[in-house]
């Protein structure tokens, strides 16, 4: 985990090179499709994020897979007390520079989302915005994605609708890279895993809110599960 990132910051943006925890093939694999683009993504909060959190009272945020900063950036703004996991060094670091530009305080963490060892049921919210989480046998990431959620708080898991359904392809940046939609946790997976202890406040499909630039444009709409932990 990196230092916190303020104003007061040392100009040296951190490079996020050491201590790394997880899979380096993924690590390896998005720090080059950060690497090929100056900008990956719009710089704005997804709407699907905007739109759920406006009626919850700021608390402790995790951001998974935290990209370039966006939504932990606008979370912080909102007085949310921000911790931002991303598996890409370079994406991290320019999340951090985005975020000393805000002056918004946010905690970094290098790592996946699996192998962070995240104190179990600490954040109010835990937002995950179209998260590349890879599935696994035992359902590593989505069993993650629950234990991070306190009781009383809220897992939003937002998603491109329709993406679980596609045949395995090329990505379209990317022509040597297969898509297989089978190796990824979709919306689906996350609601079959959620027992008594929670309750289902979300899930539907609705029309995308596009911010202007950045990829994924073209995926025009989501769905969104939100749920809260009861206890």
């Amino acid at each position: 985990m990196a230092d916190d990132t303020s104003a007061e910051a040392l100009p040296t943006l951190p490079t996020f090179t050491d201590g790394y925890v997880g899979d380096p093939s993924v690590r390896d694999e998005w720090d080059t499709r950060y690497s090929e683009h100056q900008q990956l993504w719009s710089g704005q909060p997804n709407g699907a994020l905007v739109a759920e959190v406006a009626d919850l009272s700021p608390g402790r945020a995790l951001d998974v897979g935290c990209g370039e900063g966006a939504d932990a950036i606008w979370l912080a703004r909102s007085g949310w007390d921000v911790t931002a996991l991303e598996v890409s060094g370079v994406a991290l670091a320019r999340a951090a520079a985005h975020a000393r530009d805000a002056g918004a305080d946010v905690r970094w963490v290098h790592a996946g989302l699996a192998e962070a060892a995240l104190p179990p049921g600490s954040f109010d919210l835990v937002s995950a915005q179209y998260p590349a989480l890879l599935r696994t046998p035992d359902a590593a990431a989505e069993r993650a994605l629950l234990d991070a959620v306190a009781p009383g708080g809220v897992l939003l898991l937002v998603h491109h609708a329709g993406m679980d359904e596609h045949r395995p392809e090329h990505h379209a940046e990317r022509e040597d890279d297969a898509f297989d939609p089978a190796d990824y946790v979709w919306p689906s997976m996350v609601a079959a895993l959620l027992g008594d202890d929670w309750r289902i406040e979300v899930d539907e499909e609705r029309p995308r809110v596009v911010p202007e630039g950045g990829a994924g444009a073209h995926h025009t709409d989501d769905v969104v599960l939100r749920a809260r932990r009861l206890r």
